[in-house]
């Protein structure tokens, strides 16, 4: 673990940096953050030193030394970081998933069943040293291209033996309830304007009502409804920092029809009404940007 905090904090570059090794990036902060709204995508979060605290819908998971959590489908969230220092700055490795190179093991391996959806898990020896080789990698740029897969493959298949096996093997799954939650996901996503019908959603995810209501929660420990205010309310953030102004036309850009309850809203989310909130994000500059 020491040897991959040091490979971490050596390749680290500001709060967020993207490495050579694809879909490998590393978190850092010197010291404790406020809590900052951000939306995870499928992938996996390996925190590495310090503790990070997660906020997924009504669920709340701790990020301790050595602890990592799969992320399924694209999952706003509202994260902390509770311990960091200069001394111990916190560290972190994400890595995005490639659904076709889990998909792939599957057909070979058997992976374990159970977990809880909403909990972190410890890495174990087998995966940290798999994560470390993978690491090292950073120090030996031209070795990347070669066997870089082969390493992202051997930390799927130690994913896929460990306690959150489960979500990988759904996730994987063409016709799985978790692929077809991530379907009506992306119409949410792409359509954030326009009011949120369980019905329809039900029929893009080829479920019934009930069924996808209930997966959905699963999923991300919120409503439909729910996630898209929470989708709509963090486009609006975007917008208020990109073209600071009119909170009104920022309202009804996002699909709210009142500019009073998107400011009540909005307030509620992220502590303060919009236009503050906006000017303070933009005088903090990357100290208001969600860590890994």
């Amino acid at each position: 673990m020491q040897e991959l905090i040091e490979i971490a904090g050596r390749h680290a570059r500001g709060r967020r940096t993207r490495t050579a090794i694809p879909r490998v990036s590393i978190g850092r902060s010197e010291v404790a953050t406020a809590p900052l709204p951000g939306v995870w995508g499928s992938g996996i979060l390996f925190v590495l030193q310090g503790a990070k605290t997660v906020l997924i819908g009504d669920r709340a998971l701790r990020y301790n030394p050595a602890s990592y959590f799969i992320y399924t489908v694209e999952t706003p969230t509202i994260s902390q970081i509770v311990e960091a220092s200069a001394a111990r700055p916190y560290l972190a490795i994400g890595l995005t998933l490639d659904l076709q190179a889990v998909a792939a093991l599957l057909v070979d391996h058997r992976p374990a069943l159970g977990g809880d959806s909403f909990s972190t898990s410890p890495v174990d020896d087998d995966l940290l040293d798999a994560l470390r080789r993978m690491m090292r990698l950073l120090g030996r740029p031209a070795e990347i291209p070669v066997l870089a897969t082969l390493l992202e493959r051997e930390i799927l298949f130690r994913l896929l033996q460990g306690p959150q096996a489960g979500k990988l093997r759904e996730l994987a799954r063409a016709d799985g309830h978790l692929s077809r939650i991530g379907r009506a996901i992306a119409w949410i996503r792409s359509h954030p304007h326009q009011p949120v019908r369980v019905g329809d959603l039900a029929e893009i995810a080829h479920m019934s009502s009930a069924a996808f209501y209930r997966h959905f929660k699963a999923a991300t420990a919120m409503s439909p409804i729910q996630y898209q205010k929470q989708i709509r309310l963090l486009e609006a953030r975007h917008l208020l920092i990109a073209q600071p102004g009119n909170v009104a036309r920022v309202a009804f850009a996002v699909g709210y029809e009142s500019a009073s309850q998107f400011s009540r809203e909005y307030a509620r989310q992220f502590g303060s009404p919009p236009a503050r909130d906006a000017a303070r994000l933009l005088a903090e500059g990357e100290t208001a940007i969600e860590v890994i």
